[in-house]
């Protein structure tokens, strides 16, 4: 299994579930379209249905679904910005959650859009974290 073999960082740090479904569809997408950049985000737009990211990994979603606009258009779509893995159309309640378990300063006083941003800041940051302790 070519995916196995290609498994991100984040997603070594994640439950079997979210690797499975990243090295399926990885390598369902290396036959269709072949080695490369697009076999990746192939395979994580099927993370991103069933998966948050949080900080250096990744966790299951209350509800499955496409976690922000780009993932809602589908293939063929004018692509618009992602947010890195956080899932966007998820409630406040859950994103100020995340917030606190990351340790997001000023989280109380951020709107929605902004602690999309600062967990995807929070969540790169941990992940180069990560990488560079290996």
């Amino acid at each position: 299994m070519p995916g196995r073999e290609d498994l991100p960082s984040t997603l070594l740090r994640s439950p079997r579930k979210a690797q499975d479904t990243w090295v399926a569809a990885h390598d369902s997408a290396l036959e269709t379209y072949g080695p490369g950049r697009r076999a990746a985000q192939t395979a994580f737009a099927a993370v991103k249905h069933s998966f948050e990211k949080v900080g250096d990994h990744w966790e299951p979603k209350r509800r499955r679904g496409p976690s922000d606009e780009q993932a809602a258009g589908g293939a063929g779509q004018p692509a618009k910005r992602t947010h890195g893995g956080v899932d966007a159309e998820a409630s406040k309640q859950h994103l100020y959650r995340l917030a606190r378990e990351l340790g997001i300063p000023g989280r109380s006083r951020m709107s929605k859009r902004e602690l999309v941003e600062a967990l995807e800041k929070a969540s790169r940051r941990e992940s180069a974290r990560a990488r560079r302790q290996k």
